[in-house]
């Protein structure tokens, strides 16, 4: 079996899923604890790197997607695949499970 070298530009979402690259997650609390790994909670905060081609509809056509590339975004907290590619953190997850777009 051959082996695949996975990198965000060699993954392409299918459907109206969405690529994100998930934020760091905070060091501190708001009073300047340090809070050690196993205390962190998951970031439900990350930014658009590969969006799909949209849900496809009953005649064929593609429903397009909301957001684009770059975008960031507020998730479901439990939405979504884990993916880790070298250090970073992505998740793979549909366009439902997107609540709003963070400016």
């Amino acid at each position: 079996m051959a082996a695949i070298a996975l990198s965000v530009s060699t993954v392409k979402p299918l459907g109206d899923r969405v690529f994100l690259k998930i934020s760091e997650s905070e060091e501190k609390t708001a009073g300047g604890i340090l809070l050690p790994d196993s205390a962190k909670e998951k970031p439900q905060v990350g930014e658009i790197v590969a969006v799909g081609p949209g849900k496809r509809n009953d005649n064929g056509t593609y429903q397009t997607i909301d957001i684009k590339i770059g975008d960031k975004v507020l998730f479901s907290k439990y939405a979504g695949t884990d993916i880790k590619l070298g250090i970073e953190e992505y998740v793979l997850l549909s366009e439902k499970d997107i609540l709003a777009i963070v400016s």
